[in-house]
This record gives C-alpha cells, structure tokens and sequence, in this order.
C-alpha cells in the first residue's frame, strides 16, 4: 500500500486506513510509539502500561514546555 502525507496546519500526517486500524486494535486514544533506523519510519501500538505511563508523562513534559509553540506551528 502507497501511502502520501496529508497537509494539516504546518504539520504533515499519514492517515491510516480503519481496516488497519481495526486490525491492530488502534483507537485514537491508544498511545504510539514512533521510531526510526534511520531509514525506515515504524509505528506500535504501547501496550505495557509501564510504557503508556511513561508515553504519557513524557507527551505531558512536551506539551506543558513547549505547547504554545506547538500549537502555533500548528496553526
């Protein structure tokens, strides 16, 4: 499957399919880990709740330090 980025603010997103999303039980609110080796960009579902707990503090930290600036970006 050939997938483009979709424009949204200043930003850039790859939207998922629902089938793929049903598939691998991913909700909106499932938290994602994004990685990369340098070539390949890979995307999984967090599914240790020590890791969701620390995806979620770590997204708070961001969000409290740098939200505004985020959110204009966005805009």
């Amino acid at each position: 499957m050939v997938k483009f980025l979709t424009r949204v603010g200043n930003s850039e997103a790859l939207v998922i399919d629902k089938a793929i999303l049903s598939l691998l039980h991913i909700s909106e609110a499932t938290p994602l880990e994004i990685t990369t080796d340098g070539k390949n960009l890979v995307i999984s579902p967090i599914s240790e709740p020590s890791q969701v707990k620390e995806a979620t503090k770590a997204y708070h930290a961001v969000k409290k330090r740098f939200g505004r600036a985020l959110k204009r970006l966005a805009d």
